[in-house]
């Protein structure tokens, strides 16, 4: 896949799977979430946005060392399907990267998850529900956050989690943002504007097809 920059490894593993040519939304948004601004993205699927998540996150993290211990990017998806379809989708674009994804739902063991994450993590996927539950606890440590990705926030906020994440933002600060919808929702301008930086950059890709 031919993106400005872009780690060779992670463009090999792109090419291996297929992925040679960029979306218009990969293309887009490439240059802008790698600059570090909080971005929201509203696109159907056929834009390619997990990929374009993923892309952002293995470029983002390319020179994490191996000892670093604590959590660098937090993405929170709707359920326990995503969690394992994101987990596949980062297995397959970090070979020879190597960074540690580990993933955590309704049904996974709490304390095997805290033991998991205190042994070293890069990436933390999870529901909004069982992370609320990690960062209640002790001793976990977000401060070192490079990356905040919510996804599939539209639908998350129709589904009544907007108390969660609201909890899970305050109790992040300051790092970069990534939010993505399916669909432009007035919940969502209300969450951004309280979560997300004043310079936010907002991209709807249906605008782009009109």
């Amino acid at each position: 896949m031919k993106l400005k920059k872009i780690n060779p490894i992670l463009q090999t593993n792109l090419t291996n799977i297929g992925l040679v040519e960029p979306t218009v939304l990969q293309k887009t948004t490439f240059g802008k979430i790698k600059s570090g601004i909080d971005v929201v993205l509203i696109a159907p699927p056929s834009e390619g946005k997990t990929t374009a998540m993923v892309i952002a996150v293995l470029q983002r993290l390319e020179k994490v060392k191996s000892e670093e211990i604590a959590t660098q990017v937090l993405i929170v998806v709707k359920d326990k399907f995503e969690v394992e379809r994101l987990q596949e989708v980062f297995q397959n674009l970090n070979r020879n990267i190597n960074l540690r994804i580990y993933g955590v739902h309704d049904y996974t063991d709490l304390d095997e998850d805290k033991n998991q994450i205190s042994l070293g993590n890069d990436v933390l996927i999870g529901t909004a529900a069982r992370l609320n539950e990690m960062f209640s606890s002790a001793g976990f440590d977000i401060n070192q956050l490079k990356m905040y990705i919510i996804d599939d926030v539209d639908i998350q906020l129709r589904n009544r989690l907007e108390p969660k994440l609201y909890r899970l933002s305050e109790s992040i600060g300051k790092t970069q943002r990534l939010y993505m919808a399916l669909n432009y929702i007035e919940q969502l301008e209300m969450f951004v504007d309280k979560t997300m930086s004043e310079d936010t950059e907002w991209f709807d890709f249906y605008e782009e097809e009109e």
